[in-house]
């Protein structure tokens, strides 16, 4: 099958990633993969939740939303509603508990950080974008308020992609019309390593069997690999204190 961009079924949309895209958090980064773009903004604060007071622990926690017109029609704004949809729930929990994988919270100390992630516009991807960019806020952050001082926070490096089975085919990052059409979709986050931290596979009104399982997993292990590369691009010397 030929996807609508042109693209092989093993290949990324085209990433960037512009750092420093708002001036007033500690870390910044407006992440693009094809024509989904997520603002990702890292935020440090001097005080831990109340479950963790005097522990000496630090947290990272992550939001995550969908702006009004970054979808084909307006979305109401939640807070307009007055609460959350399962959905935004599920996602942001995705980004927080993945990025609290690569990090040591005892080395963090008393600190707080969450990195919201805003979608600007949307067309497929944008949990797995929002990891992905997230990490790199948070790395930025950490270096602006970790100096010297001991062990950097950072274990790993952390990425993650959307794969699928769409008209029988296995394909790498979907975009939205790929995934609205998709046999089976399924969301992949690792680590630098090549660890697993979480994989979402689900078969929409289908099945998969193992060699196809295989086969998706393999796209994902690639197509977080280059996203890893990318990020130590972007971050330069910063990416050499992680896992320091």
């Amino acid at each position: 099958m030929k996807r609508n961009d042109g693209r092989a079924n093993k290949e990324l949309r085209p990433v960037k990633m512009t750092r420093d895209f708002v001036i007033y958090p500690e870390g910044s980064v407006l992440i693009e993969m094809g024509s989904t773009r997520v603002l990702c903004n890292a935020s440090v604060e001097e005080k831990v939740p109340r479950f963790l007071a005097g522990k000496g622990k630090g947290w990272v926690t992550a939001e995550y939303s969908l702006l009004p017109r970054s979808t084909h029609q307006r979305n109401s704004r939640e807070a307009a509603k007055g609460k959350q949809t399962g959905r935004t729930q599920e996602i942001q929990r995705l980004i927080g508990r993945a990025l609290r994988s690569v990090v040591d919270l005892e080395a963090l100390g008393e600190k707080s950080i969450t990195v919201d992630c805003d979608v600007l516009q949307a067309d497929g991807g944008t949990r797995t974008a929002s990891i992905t960019g997230a990490f790199v806020a948070l790395a930025i952050a950490l270096d602006k308020v970790c100096k010297d001082e001991g062990k950097f926070p950072l274990k790993d490096f952390l990425a993650a992609i959307s794969v699928g089975i769409v008209d029988g085919d296995e394909m790498l990052d979907l975009c939205y019309e790929e995934d609205s059409r998709a046999e089976v979709d399924m969301n992949i986050v690792m680590t630098g390593g090549g660890s697993y931290v979480e994989l979402q596979g689900t078969g929409e009104e289908h099945t998969f069997d193992k060699k196809q399982l295989k086969k998706m997993v393999g796209l994902g292990e690639k197509g977080c690999s280059r996203l890893i590369e990318i990020q130590k691009e972007v971050l330069g010397k910063i990416s050499e204190r992680v896992g320091k």
